[in-house]
């Protein structure tokens, strides 16, 4: 889960992290009065701040300065509801002004190619990052970093090192770094990013602005974690189905997909977009990943076909499960009892794909009940075929 900037400053602030003052604000009147309170702090000066989870706010005018509270009120109105690549503008940030001195970068993310942490680190940060590690790679230090040791002071000193600081702003730097690190481990996250990291006129070093993405395997010892979450970004059936305890990520297509482990599913997605393409001129598409796991029992692939048909795109199901552990006469008896414990909710037709342990026994007790909706198929590609063939109908 990506975070808001906000949010990140507030968990930056929480753990010990230099960081200016700020306010979120949802309406201009909110914006004006924030400002009076922040900018006291900074001779009225303020930075009024689009808060979206995406890149580029800058250039597209998503970040204003304002040396008046009527200043704040008015560009809070324009970057109120304002899309930036996709992302509407729901709330901004009344951030304290800040003297800036020198622009620096910092983040820790993880490795997973080398099984460890990283770190990078440049003596030139703001917008233009990205470049920067491409046309000059030089200047962004990369330090490998121990899991299981973190930022200490030896190696926050090796980091500030290795991007070339003088001795005097690299001791200011490092108790920071070590700080950050805090964030990185207390809060379970993937990446802590700060861009800018300031030096300012005055000589003290201030995380200006932070990204930080959390790692949603570990919200069960996270519980605060779940006040992060962005209600209004977050889709319904996405949501429903976390709810439900379901691998469930809702795509753009016509055919409802269900499976039993995350390699059947992916391969589902691709034979779907395959008989689509073929069958239907690209009619019908995956409208879904959903992977119930080992255990199709009649509940969970109630709950899965609650949320599939609860999507108004999809047109059709397909439920292509390969049996193993569970045999294939336990899916069978699970679709059946979903078929019958959803009853009218249930509308739309299925395919169903079973094959693997028991399989033939799973067949006989579909075709023995003979629900209208269920087409048995007895193969994958013959099954993605004919649920392409029905959604485009």
């Amino acid at each position: 889960m990506d975070l808001f900037e906000y949010q990140a400053r507030d968990m930056f602030e929480k753990h010990g992290v230099p960081v200016l003052a700020g306010e979120v604000a949802e309406t201009v009147e909110q914006a004006a009065a924030a400002a009076e309170r922040v900018g006291a702090r900074s001779g009225g000066v303020t930075v009024v701040k689009a808060q979206v989870k995406t890149g580029g706010r800058g250039k597209a005018g998503g970040v204003k300065v304002a040396k008046t509270a009527d200043e704040a009120r008015q560009h809070a109105e324009q970057i109120l509801g304002m899309d930036i690549k996709g992302h509407t503008v729901n709330v901004v940030m009344i951030a304290q002004g800040a003297k800036i001195a020198e622009e620096y970068y910092f983040s820790l993310l993880l490795d997973r190619a080398n099984r460890n942490y990283l770190a990078m680190c440049s003596k030139e940060g703001g917008m233009e990052i990205e470049q920067l590690a491409v046309e000059r790679p030089e200047a962004l230090a990369r330090v490998a970093v121990d899991p299981q040791m973190g930022i200490d002071e030896a190696k926050g000193k090796e980091i500030v090192d290795a991007a070339g600081f003088d001795a005097e702003t690299g001791a200011k730097i490092v108790p920071v770094l070590q700080k950050l690190w805090d964030v990185y481990r207390e809060e379970d996250a993937t990446l802590v990013e700060v861009n800018p990291l300031v030096k300012t006129e005055d000589g003290e070093i201030v995380a200006l602005d932070g990204k930080v993405t959390l790692d949603d395997n570990a919200d069960f010892r996270q519980p605060d974690h779940a006040g992060l979450v962005d209600a209004k970004a977050e889709d319904p059936l996405e949501a429903k189905a976390k709810e439900l305890g379901l691998n469930y990520v809702k795509l753009d297509g016509n055919v409802g997909i269900i499976g039993n482990g995350a390699g059947l599913v992916m391969s589902t997605l691709d034979v779907v977009a395959y008989a689509g393409q073929d069958h239907t001129g690209g009619a019908s598409k995956p409208a879904n990943f959903l992977d119930i796991g080992g255990g199709a029992s009649a509940e969970v692939m109630a709950n899965g076909l609650d949320v599939i048909l609860g999507d108004e795109q999809v047109k059709s199901v397909f439920v292509n499960v390969f049996g193993g552990i569970t045999a294939c006469d336990a899916v069978a008896n699970g679709i059946v009892g979903a078929l019958d414990k959803l009853g009218d909710a249930a509308t739309k037709p299925l395919v169903v794909r079973l094959d693997g342990n028991n399989v033939e026994e799973g067949r006989r007790i579909l075709a023995d009940r003979n629900h209208p909706l269920v087409t048995i198929e007895p193969t994958m590609d013959g099954a993605a075929r004919r649920a392409a063939e029905l959604a485009a109908k």
